[in-house]
């Protein structure tokens, strides 16, 4: 944690302010970890990290949480984002590791990957509402932390830009339940199209929505996998945090 000394922080400072007090208390490399789809019942976990310069070179207009952004904002973040970072990485993580391991399980795991898979090591981790361990780095959960540290609400642009662009992916292979449009959230249309054509290998078996459907009854403590697929392909991460198949030339 922080050495000796008090620093506070305060709320008029703006979205900046935590890191800017911690690289004066000489933690130069703060990183910011969060992810996107928790509570969709379809498609992957992603989770980004992201490192972004001191000063004015890592601020970005209009940055914010990403739920808090239009689709057309978040995209000229995010581009945003990438551009100026001194570091980013996005992981993402496929249904079927989610029902094996568990949602919690996964979510941390995928914040630790992603934090390990910068190339800068950062010196300082904020992550949004989840302890991240292991990572032999101080660090600290931020209670909405998207909306209160820069570098997590830049994270959360790159998580959630990365996945609605898989999403759109997915659309085109499993066009009948609409995954373009709703992410994989659980919508009216969603539900719908789910219960008229059942679930499909980018479903989420161990979510009861999706095994009533299937015809399963999820076990308290345990998940259900789905059958005849086993673990989905992993996306690769590059040295500078783009995802091999993901991010090259995704809309």
């Amino acid at each position: 944690m922080l050495p000796p000394g008090r620093t506070v922080i305060q709320r008029s400072g703006g979205i900046y302010a935590l890191e800017r007090a911690l690289q004066r208390r000489g933690f130069v490399h703060v990183a910011g970890a969060d992810e996107a789809g928790r509570g969709a019942c379809a498609g992957p976990l992603v989770a980004a990290a992201v490192i972004l310069p001191e000063g004015r070179r890592g601020e970005i207009d209009g940055l914010n949480d990403s739920k808090l952004l239009t689709p057309q904002v978040r995209e000229r973040i995010y581009e945003e984002v990438v551009r100026v970072a001194l570091a980013w990485a996005a992981i993402r993580i496929p249904p079927g590791e989610v029902d094996a391991r568990g949602l919690h399980v996964c979510n941390v795991a995928a914040l630790r990957r992603a934090l390990a898979s910068l190339s800068v090591p950062p010196s300082y981790v904020l992550t949004d509402g989840f302890p991240v361990d292991g990572l032999g780095t101080p660090g600290l959960a931020v209670w909405k932390g998207d909306q209160v540290a820069a570098c997590v609400a830049a994270a959360s642009v790159v998580a959630k830009v990365t996945r609605d662009r898989i999403m759109r992916e997915l659309d085109q292979q499993h066009p009948v339940y609409g995954f373009a449009e709703h992410k994989g959230y659980v919508t009216p249309e969603h539900s719908e199209a789910l219960q008229r054509h059942g679930p499909c290998p980018e479903h989420r078996f161990s979510y009861v929505n999706v095994a009533a459907v299937a015809g399963r009854a999820p076990v308290r403590g345990t998940v259900g996998v789905a059958s005849g697929n086993g673990l989905l392909r992993q996306a690769r991460v590059r040295e500078n945090g783009s995802m091999i198949g993901v991010e090259d030339g995704a809309q």
